[in-house]
C-alpha cells in the first residue's frame, strides 16, 4: 500500500512540475509578441508532457496513433468550424476518391454540427444529393436529416464515422432512417454504386408560350471539367438561337473556386468575380473577369435558380451575377458557406482540411452563415399535419414501387391516372407531388428528367418571368439590390428594432 501511495505521489509531483514550470515560463514574457510565442511554446510543452505521461502511465498500453489522432481531432474541433477537420485514413482516402471523380458510395453530400444536446441532437444533414446516384433516386432531399445509418444513431458518432458507413464497397446495402421536416420519418435502403460525380446537364425548353426557346443548364458541381461543359452548353444554345437562359444551381454543393471563376468569366466581362481575404497575405486574392474569356452574348436574359442546397462555389456564381446586375435570382435563400478550405497532407494516409480565407462577392460582401436571398422567393408548398402523416405512410409503403414494377414504361397519362387513384387515399398530399413521386420511380432506373414542369414551381416561375418583354426583364434586373445593399439594409433594420426595444 505504501508503494502505491508513493507511486501516486511521484506521478502527481511529475505532472504538477510540468504544469508549474510552463506557467512560470509564460509569466516571464515582457511584450505581446513574445508573450504569444511563449504561450504557444508553453502549450506545446504541456501537450508533449501529457502525451508522454499518458503513454507511460495509463492503466492499459496505448497506441501512440490513438493519442495523435485524438489530439488533432480535439484541436480542430475546438475551432467550432465544421469545415476545419482532421482527415483520418478513411476520410483522406475518400477525399482522394472524390478528387479523382470516382468512389463507392450512395451520393449524398452531408454536414454535421459539432455540438449535440438532448434538446438538439447533431444528426447528419443532407446538404445535397448527387444527381442520378442511389440517394438521389431514392428521393432524399437537401435539408433531410439522416437519423440513423445501419442502425447507428448519427447524433452519437462523428462525421468520419458516418462517411465510413455511407462509403465503401460497391454493391453493399446501407440502411438509413430519414427525417423530413418536423415529423416525417421513413426508412430508406440504398445500395452503394460507383459514384462518378456529374457536373453539367443542359437542353432547351420550348413548351412554354411567349418565352421562346429557353436554354437550360444545370450545374451539379464545380469540378475541373465544369467550365468546358458549360461552354459546350453555350455553344449548343447558339445554334438553337435561345431567347433566354436559365442556370440551375439548386442543390449544387460547390467545388473548386478556380472552376466557378472560369464559369463566371463566360458571363462577366470586367471587374472582380470574387475575392478571398485572410490574415495571411498570400491567401488574399482577387479573381478578375477578362473580356477575352466572355463567351455569352450580352443582353440575353439570365435567371439563376437557387435553394438551400446551393452552397459555396454555387453561391460565388450567384453572387457575382447578382452584384453585376446580369441575372435575376429565383427560388430560396442559399446555404451560406462563404469560406475557402485547403487540404494539407500530414502523411500519405492522413491530413487536415482547414479554412484559410473567406470569400467576398463583387460588392465586397461575405455571405457565410447568411446565404444569398433570391430576388423572387418561390417555395414548394409545405405539408399540413395530415399531409406529413400521409406522406410518411406512403414513403413507408411500397404501393408506388409495386405498380411501377408492373408497368415499367408508364406514360404521362398513366402516371396522372395512378396519381389520381393515390389521391383518393392520400387526400392531404397534392396531386403534383404524387405525380412527381410516381414519375421519380418510373425514371429511377433510366436516369432523371432534365426538368419537370408539372412539379417544379420554381422553374415554372422563372419561365413566367421570362414570358414578359426583354425591356421589362432588363428593368427588373436593374432594380435589384446588390448583396452589400441588402446586408446594409438588414443591419439598419436590426438597429432600428434594437432602438425600439430600448
Amino acid at each position: 500500500m505504501k508503494k502505491i501511495k508513493h507511486g501516486i505521489k511521484v506521478v502527481f509531483l511529475y505532472f504538477y512540475a510540468i504544469i508549474f514550470a510552463s506557467q512560470c515560463f509564460a509569466e516571464s514574457s515582457s511584450n505581446s509578441t513574445s508573450k504569444i510565442n511563449k504561450r504557444s511554446q508553453q502549450y506545446m510543452e504541456m501537450m508533449n508532457g501529457v502525451f508522454d505521461f499518458v503513454q507511460r502511465n495509463y492503466v492499459d498500453e496505448v497506441d501512440p496513433e490513438t493519442l495523435y489522432t485524438g489530439a488533432l481531432k480535439g484541436m480542430l474541433s475546438a475551432l467550432n468550424d465544421p469545415y476545419t477537420v482532421y482527415l483520418d485514413n478513411s476520410t483522406f482516402r475518400s477525399l482522394n476518391d472524390t478528387t479523382k471523380g470516382k468512389f463507392g458510395g450512395v451520393g449524398l453530400s452531408i454536414s454535421k454540427a459539432f455540438i449535440s444536446t438532448p434538446e438538439k441532437p447533431a444528426y447528419v444533414e443532407v446538404a445535397s444529393p448527387v444527381e442520378d446516384t442511389p440517394g438521389f433516386k431514392a428521393g432524399i432531399q437537401a435539408g433531410d436529416l439522416i437519423i440513423s445509418a445501419n442502425g447507428t444513431d448519427t447524433s452519437k458518432i462523428t462525421m468520419d464515422e458516418v462517411l465510413d458507413i455511407l462509403r465503401g464497397p460497391v454493391g453493399e446495402k446501407v440502411d438509413l432512417v430519414i427525417r423530413r421536416g418536423q415529423n416525417i420519418e421513413f426508412p430508406v435502403t440504398l445500395k452503394r454504386e460507383m459514384i462518378e460525380v456529374p457536373t453539367v446537364k443542359f437542353g432547351t425548353i420550348k413548351e412554354v408560350e411567349k418565352a421562346g426557346t429557353v436554354g437550360y443548364v444545370r450545374i451539379i458541381e464545380f469540378t475541373p471539367q465544369t467550365a468546358e461543359r458549360v461552354q459546350q452548353a453555350l455553344d449548343s444554345f447558339k445554334k438553337e438561337k435561345i431567347s433566354a437562359l436559365i442556370i440551375d444551381l439548386r442543390n449544387n454543393p460547390g467545388g473548386l473556386i478556380t472552376s466557378v471563376v472560369d464559369v463566371a468569366d463566360k458571363f462577366i466581362d470586367k471587374g472582380p468575380i470574387v475575392s478571398t481575404k485572410s490574415r495571411l497575405a498570400f491567401e488574399n486574392s482577387v479573381f478578375t473577369a477578362s473580356p477575352r474569356k466572355t463567351t455569352f452574348k450580352k443582353g440575353i436574359p439570365i435567371i439563376v435558380l437557387i435553394n438551400k442546397g446551393s452552397a459555396s462555389a454555387s453561391e460565388i456564381l450567384s453572387g457575382a451575377l447578382k452584384d453585376n446586375h446580369l441575372a435575376y435570382l429565383v427560388g430560396q435563400r442559399t446555404y451560406g458557406k462563404g469560406s475557402v478550405q485547403q487540404v494539407l497532407p500530414l502523411s500519405s494516409t492522413d491530413g487536415i482540411k482547414i479554412t484559410m480565407a473567406r470569400y467576398y462577392t463583387p460588392s465586397d460582401t461575405n455571405i457565410d452563415k447568411i446565404g444569398i436571398p433570391p430576388d423572387r422567393e418561390v417555395l414548394f408548398p409545405d405539408f399540413t399535419e395530415d399531409g406529413e402523416k400521409q406522406y410518411t405512410e406512403l414513403m413507408k409503403s411500397d404501393e408506388i414501387e409495386k405498380v411501377v414494377e408492373q408497368n415499367k414504361n408508364m406514360t404521362e397519362k398513366q402516371i396522372a391516372d395512378f396519381a389520381e387513384k393515390l389521391h383518393e387515399k392520400y387526400t392531404a398530399i397534392d396531386l403534383p407531388t404524387l405525380r412527381k413521386l410516381v414519375r421519380n420511380e418510373v425514371t429511377r432506373t433510366k436516369g432523371t428528367m432534365l426538368y419537370d414542369l408539372d412539379w417544379d414551381v420554381q422553374l415554372v416561375a422563372a419561365l413566367d418571368i421570362l414570358s414578359g418583354t426583354k425591356a421589362e426583364f432588363e428593368e427588373l434586373v436593374k432594380n435589384t439590390k446588390t448583396l452589400k445593399e441588402l446586408q446594409e439594409e438588414a443591419a439598419l433594420k436590426d438597429e432600428s428594432l434594437s432602438a425600439e426595444k430600448k
